[in-house]
C-alpha cells in the first residue's frame, strides 16, 4: 500500500465479508481498529479499540491482518514504525 487512505479503504471493503450470523441478527455498526505498520511495511499488533459486536470485530481484524505491505513511515530518512487507526463500518443493505 502506498499509504493512500482512499486506496486502503477500497481494498478493505472489497475484502470484507459481512458475518452471516451478524446479518441474520440485524447487527451493524462501526469497528475502530488500531495497528502498527512496521519498518518492513507489514501490519502487526492489530487492536480493537471499539466494536458494536464481537462478530464484526473478528471480521475487521481478519481483513486488516491480510493487508498488503505498506510503505513504512520515514523519520530522518530511515524507515519508521507508524501506528494507524482505522474505522470499518458494517451496514446491512
Amino acid at each position: 500500500m502506498s499509504g493512500d487512505y482512499k486506496e486502503f479503504t477500497k481494498w478493505v471493503y472489497s475484502n470484507l465479508k459481512y458475518p452471516e450470523l451478524a446479518a441474520q441478527n440485524g447487527i451493524q455498526g462501526r469497528v475502530l481498529l488500531q495497528f502498527l505498520i512496521d519498518t518492513d511495511g507489514s501490519v502487526s499488533n492489530i487492536t480493537v479499540i471499539r466494536s458494536e459486536d464481537l462478530l464484526l470485530a473478528e471480521e475487521a481484524v481478519r481483513v486488516i491482518s491480510m493487508s498488503p505491505k505498506w510503505e513504512p513511515g520515514q523519520q530522518r530518512n530511515n524507515p519508521a514504525k507508524v501506528i494507524f487507526t482505522f474505522p470499518i463500518t458494517f451496514r446491512l443493505q
